[in-house]
């Protein structure tokens, strides 16, 4: 497989560099420092198309693959990890779930305006007690009068406060475990949906981050996604496509981090010369290239075999477990490289670090991740 971009999709990757660069990285430290989210920025992200990346013109769409998707998250994630993240959410979550599952009733009325861009969208999969074991979940729906009356709450949820759509999983069928799970679309507007404690976060502070809470909440039973107690699997799916892009924002994190420590490495004077000079630090930026370089090949793999209608299951969680865990190890290196200073908010590899340890979280832990690759491989 070749994974070089052509023409356009190099097109589409300088053109959000460019983007990025002129118009959120002069705000990456303000939004950071004051956990403001960058609504702001959505009628241009909208403009890019990159508000319904992976869906088709018909639907308000920009109509690209996962290999152009890929590239997009990673360029943002280079300059600013929560957008790079409320990009990721929206396409690949709440949008992609109705896509994959809604009628085309749902999508016209839901998707559309998603892709759009012209709200935020949210999914909510945790609860306080249902995290790893996604299949703990404890909210509940019960069909009445027309409707589906659901109690309950979802936690971590990306755009809980801001969006104006979500799709969220409630018990509808106690006695069948994850076979009792059922998807809904929710309108931020409907009788019994409000918004909850939003997270202080220690990264990822610009991308915004809350609790939603459902109290007899009246969901049309035309917002039924799928059949009765499809929701677990349904997620399930839309998390092997997420994945990819977890991956891609982890290397752009670490690229990103990587940049700054060679800038810096080129800058420091130390003993009369630069300390890129120095063997010891060749050695660490060696390093973190080469991984970086592997992280970026499994996302762009599992991107190609996605594009190609092929599962994914190994891929995606293979790339989201390596390329987290290198954002991790190559931010702290960075942090490492620029010594005292790297532990300031005057450099940007500090910010990288706090961002990167998400990304070994959402969306499956890494322990979940290798539970999810040894589960493929030992498959009979």
């Amino acid at each position: 497989m070749n994974f070089e971009l052509n023409e356009e999709q190099e097109q589409i990757k300088y053109s959000v560099r460019e983007f990025a660069e002129s118009e959120i990285l002069p705000n990456v430290m303000d939004w950071d420092e004051s956990q403001l989210f960058f609504d702001e920025l959505r009628p241009q992200l909208a403009d890019l198309g990159l508000m319904g990346v992976i869906f088709p013109e018909e639907y308000g769409g920009s109509g690209m693959g996962y290999i152009e998707y890929a590239t997009i998250i990673e360029e943002l994630g280079r300059v600013c990890g929560s957008v790079g993240l409320s990009v990721a959410a929206h396409n690949s979550l709440c949008s992609n779930h109705i896509f994959t599952f809604g009628t085309e009733e749902q999508k016209k009325k839901y998707l559309v305006p998603l892709a759009q861009g012209e709200s935020w969208g949210a999914w909510g999969l945790t609860e306080a007690q249902a995290g790893s074991d996604a299949s703990g979940t404890r909210s509940n729906a019960v069909r009445e009068n027309g409707h589906w009356k659901v109690n309950g709450s979802k936690n971590f949820i990306t755009h809980a406060i801001s969006c104006d759509t979500l799709v969220a999983v409630a018990v509808t069928d106690k006695e069948k475990g994850n076979r009792g799970i059922s998807a809904f679309i929710f309108d931020k507007s409907m009788e019994g949906f409000r918004s909850d404690h939003k997270e202080n976060k220690t990264g990822m502070r610009a991308s915004e981050t809350a609790s939603v809470v459902f109290e007899d909440c009246k969901v049309p039973e035309e917002n039924l996604l799928g059949n009765v107690g499809e929701g677990f699997l349904q997620a399930m799916k839309v998390l092997d496509g997420g994945r990819i892009s977890i991956a891609a924002l982890s290397v752009g994190i670490a690229q990103g981090a990587y940049e700054a420590a060679v800038k810096y490495a080129k800058e420091r004077q130390q003993f009369g010369r630069p300390i890129a000079e120095f063997q010891a630090i060749q050695f660490k930026l060696a390093d973190m290239a080469t991984k970086i370089e592997a992280a970026r090949l499994l996302t762009l793999q599992a991107a190609y075999l996605k594009d190609n209608d092929k599962r994914v299951t190994k891929e995606s969680a293979m790339a989201k477990l390596y390329a987290s865990e290198i954002a991790v190890q190559v931010s702290e290196e960075s942090v490492q490289v620029h010594g005292g200073y790297g532990y300031t908010k005057d450099y940007p590899a500090e910010k990288f670090w706090r961002d990167s340890k998400l990304c070994t979280i959402g969306e499956g832990t890494s322990e979940i991740q290798r539970l999810v690759i040894a589960k493929q491989l030992l498959r009979v």
